[in-house]
């Protein structure tokens, strides 16, 4: 019994070790896809989970409506993307 044990603990602990590399290939697969390259389309273009720009409750009136009232809005010097309207968003 010990014996077979032996031959079999390596076979088992290769398999476990393989198993957690294809893993941890996967996870960083996601995260280099989750870097921004040339030709990607801008943060302004993307969408979210659901293919829809996401619009916060905030900004919604209580017909569900977007509100047209001038709002404060800070801009930081590092950011180039031009600023959205509320005309831009898709219902």
């Amino acid at each position: 019994m010990t014996d077979l044990l032996t031959h079999l603990f390596p076979l088992i602990y290769g398999g476990f070790f393989l198993l957690l590399l294809w893993q941890a290939f996967r996870v960083m697969a996601r995260g280099f896809s989750a870097v921004p390259r040339p030709g990607d389309p801008l943060p302004s273009q993307r969408t979210d989970r659901t293919g829809r720009l996401t619009i916060h409750p905030e900004l919604l009136d209580a017909e569900g409506q977007l509100i047209r009232d001038d709002l404060l809005t800070v801009r930081f010097s590092a950011d180039q993307d031009p600023p959205l309207s509320p005309s831009d968003a898709q219902p």
